[in-house]
């Protein structure tokens, strides 16, 4: 950026920050999301740019825009698309009251609009269609998870929220298949994560999420009834600690829990576990009391399993504790006894997934972006998921008017991305969390044994077609033409 572009940026900013200090927007300290304000939680330059296209007279014009990843984030031999349920519903609640209008117009922000920006929002609803993966599906790099086609101003304003939903629910849906791959289908999951999740909003997209990638249960009390679901937990060392002090012992402290929750799993390693455990096991073994689960939160987990199983050989052993597929994986090679992991912190954060919304076509025109390390490919596209004997051998992504592969192959093809929204309306029901789950179940399990390791994974190759590449070529700006 030259001088004069960064004296502008400068000079407009200063020109923004007086005009809202000019015009203070409404406050609103609770900051709390309601669906009605769904449309509101964009960026700024979303609503400028619709403004731009409204007095060119652009904003009606037809346009694709592709949500897809660029890369996958450090260590990830795939992502589990998930979040699109959430997109669905928020397209449906796409609406700006008379409220949000007045609240624009009182920033200052958008003095020289056209009037039929106005109107627009005024009467704004989403009025497109949708294509995407279903929730559940392993995806690769470079290959769309959802394709918005609606009029240029709708499918621009809708970027920011998609892909935050998208981003972030497909982060959390992948390590959770992780988790469930490595810990294996036996192993009891539960999704420990709300304080540690980036938003209270956050903490039930991270919950869901988990939940439609094949964990058990949440801890989320919230999120588990919204779902559907019973929530599940255990105990804090908190209250070991206050009836010990109060009523004399740790012993003490688990009988008091017991007589308002009989069985309930029991948090032993709040002083020492190996010395409770073994109290519990003679509390047991004389018939006074009745055990489902132990957890261990802190210690040599290995060592200490296995003293616990040995004292308590009927009782389901949890871990938990900043554990990952990884601290997972090392904690069954060097022989563990744990039934269940409560995850919290490493699933529900981590490297984002970097989704990208680019535009593709407009007008029935293919576009692409060409920056260095960032270009896109033109025209809507579909993914063709290449199959052998249920295993998959690679995709190939192709323009959405192509058709499968017709010459002779010992892999099968089938098309990944469907249509979920015709013209504002929506073509199936919502799944539920156990469709989705199976479906992420399915979809990992048809993944190469390469692609599903920890370390160093490997994708499957992702070709592009001859009419994609040939598109593409097509596409490119001409630098001398541009030149003139």
């Amino acid at each position: 950026m030259g001088l004069f572009d960064r004296c502008i940026l400068v000079d407009y900013t200063i020109n923004i920050k007086n005009t809202l200090y000019a015009n203070p927007p409404v406050n609103d300290s609770e900051l709390t999301l309601q669906p009605e304000d769904y449309s509101l939680l964009t960026d700024l330059y979303q609503l400028t740019m619709a403004a731009c296209y409204c007095g060119e007279g652009l904003d009606q014009r037809s346009a694709s825009f592709e949500l897809s990843v660029r890369r996958l984030p450090e260590g990830f031999g795939y992502l589990i698309a998930m979040g699109l349920a959430q997109a669905l519903e928020y397209l449906e609640q796409f609406r700006f009251t008379s409220a949000h209008l007045a609240q624009l117009q009182a920033t200052g922000l958008f003095t020289h609009a056209p009037e039929r920006f106005w109107s627009l929002l005024a009467e704004a609803h989403f009025s497109g269609d949708v294509w995407a993966v279903p929730e559940g599906t392993a995806v690769f790099a470079q290959e769309p998870l959802l394709r918005v086609e609606a009029p240029l101003w709708q499918a621009q304003i809708v970027e920011t929220y998609l892909l935050n939903v998208l981003n972030y629910q497909t982060l959390i849906a992948t390590r959770a298949a992780r988790l469930r791959d490595i810990a294996g289908t036996e192993a009891t999951l539960l999704e420990f994560g709300t304080r540690r999740a980036f938003s209270p909003q956050a903490s039930l997209w991270a919950a869901r999420a988990a939940l439609a990638a094949g964990l058990d249960a949440t801890s989320n009390v919230l999120a588990a009834l919204k779902l559907g679901r019973h929530p599940s937990g255990t105990m804090a060392h908190a209250l070991v600690m206050a009836l010990g002090a109060m009523e004399g012992s740790e012993a003490e402290a688990f009988t008091a829990f017991h007589r308002y929750f009989p069985g309930a799993p029991l948090l032993i390693d709040t002083y020492d576990p190996i010395a409770a455990a073994e109290g519990l096991a003679e509390q047991v073994k004389l018939g006074k009391m009745q055990l489902e689960g132990i957890r261990l939160d802190s210690g040599d987990l290995v060592t200490l399993s296995q003293k616990v199983r040995s004292l308590l050989p009927g009782v389901a052993i949890f871990a938990s504790g900043d554990l990952d597929e990884w601290k997972i994986a090392d904690l069954q090679a060097a022989g563990a006894c744990i039934d269940g992991y409560g995850l919290g912190t490493k699933l529900v954060t981590g490297a984002p997934v970097n989704g990208v919304y680019k535009l593709v076509e407009i007008d029935g025109i293919p576009v692409m972006k060409e920056s260095d390390g960032k270009q896109t490919y033109p025209g809507r596209k579909q993914i063709f998921r290449q199959l052998e004997q249920g295993i998959v051998r690679g995709d190939r992504l192709g323009l959405l008017t192509e058709s499968l592969q017709s010459v002779e192959s010992p892999c099968e093809e089938k098309p990944l991305m469907q249509l979920m929204v015709k013209q504002g309306q929506r073509l199936q029901a919502p799944e539920s969390l156990d469709t989705i789950a199976q479906r992420t179940a399915q979809s990992v399990a048809s993944l190469p044994p390469t692609t599903r390791q920890l370390n160093q994974p490997l994708s499957p190759p992702v070709s592009f077609s001859a009419a994609l590449l040939d598109l593409t070529q097509k596409t490119r700006r001409n630098p001398a033409r541009s030149e003139k």
